[in-house]
């Protein structure tokens, strides 16, 4: 029996909803939410992503406010951009669009964030929290996933999880959110010799490598969930890693692409910005 597809559009739409609702009384109270996103240089693919941001914003709100600065700016500049923000009175959210230049050290620049300003949830005290159980402002991407396999009403406690991912963006902050649940965690990367050993021993596969065709049907579980958070343009299509057509044939739910982790991470992403708006009243 073919596996139940996973609709992130609709789930994510349900999301939007809500954070509308914490929006609008937020304006009620005199708080008007703004997100301020740094784009350094030129990358056709985040320019795709900055304007769904921009979308979102638009349909719930949200000030949008998009700095481009120049792809030789300085580690110091950039800094110093970002702590000018961070005081920003009327700005909430402060995103710092990926990649960024070789030159430029992207620990060092995530780590100037304001904690109660980091919408994508990628400091180290963020993250810290996170480590502790604590579920704060929580890494998008990672967020979606886990609410994309609770949308199936299957049990996260006692079951196997594998990641193909171990970036702060997906691998690191989705394994401690499954650990919170009680699921048994491997993580696979590059380095990782066998890696359809571990898939196949997974109730929960999750991949976010960006390598078309990566998973295939036989290095799946029978019966397994199976989020597929890749993304690459192949013949002029948008791909994730997993061969959606014969997996979806072995798994119970299946993630597509696109429409399946993509919207609920820019969903995720706004109720963030919600978020933090509220804290900062406080």
């Amino acid at each position: 029996m073919a596996a139940i597809i996973i609709d992130g559009d609709t789930i994510a739409a349900g999301i939007l909803e809500e954070t509308k609702k914490m929006v609008d009384g937020l304006k009620d109270k005199s708080v008007f939410p703004k997100l301020s996103v740094i784009l350094v240089g030129e990358n056709p693919a985040s320019e795709i992503y900055i304007e769904r941001k921009k979308l979102a914003c638009e349909t719930l709100g949200i000030e949008f406010e998009l700095l481009r600065l120049r792809e030789t700016i300085t580690e110091k500049e950039l800094a110093h951009t970002i702590n000018e923000l961070n005081f920003h009175f009327d700005t909430h959210g402060i995103l710092v669009q990926l990649p960024l230049p070789r030159h430029i050290d992207r620990a060092k620049i995530i780590g100037g964030i304001s904690p109660l300003k980091d919408v994508d949830g990628f400091t180290a005290f963020n993250l810290g929290l996170l480590c502790h159980g604590k579920e704060e402002i929580v890494s998008c991407t990672a967020l979606a996933i886990v609410k994309l396999i609770e949308s199936t009403g299957q049990e996260i406690a006692g079951k196997n999880a594998c990641i193909v991912n171990h970036s702060i963006v997906v691998g690191r902050p989705l394994s401690q959110l499954l650990l919170n649940r009680n699921a048994t965690v491997t993580i696979c990367h590059a380095g990782t010799e066998g890696i359809d050993f571990f898939t196949r021993q997974a109730d929960i596969l999750v991949t976010a490598v960006g390598k078309p065709g990566l998973i295939k049907s036989d290095m799946v579980k029978a019966g397994a969930i199976v989020i597929d958070a890749g993304i690459a343009r192949e013949n002029g299509k948008t791909k994730g890693d997993v061969d959606f057509d014969a997996v979806k044939e072995i798994a119970s739910y299946i993630t597509p692409v696109p429409g399946g982790v993509g919207p609920m991470t820019v969903a995720c992403l706004m109720q963030n910005l919600a978020k933090l708006a509220a804290l900062q009243r406080k």
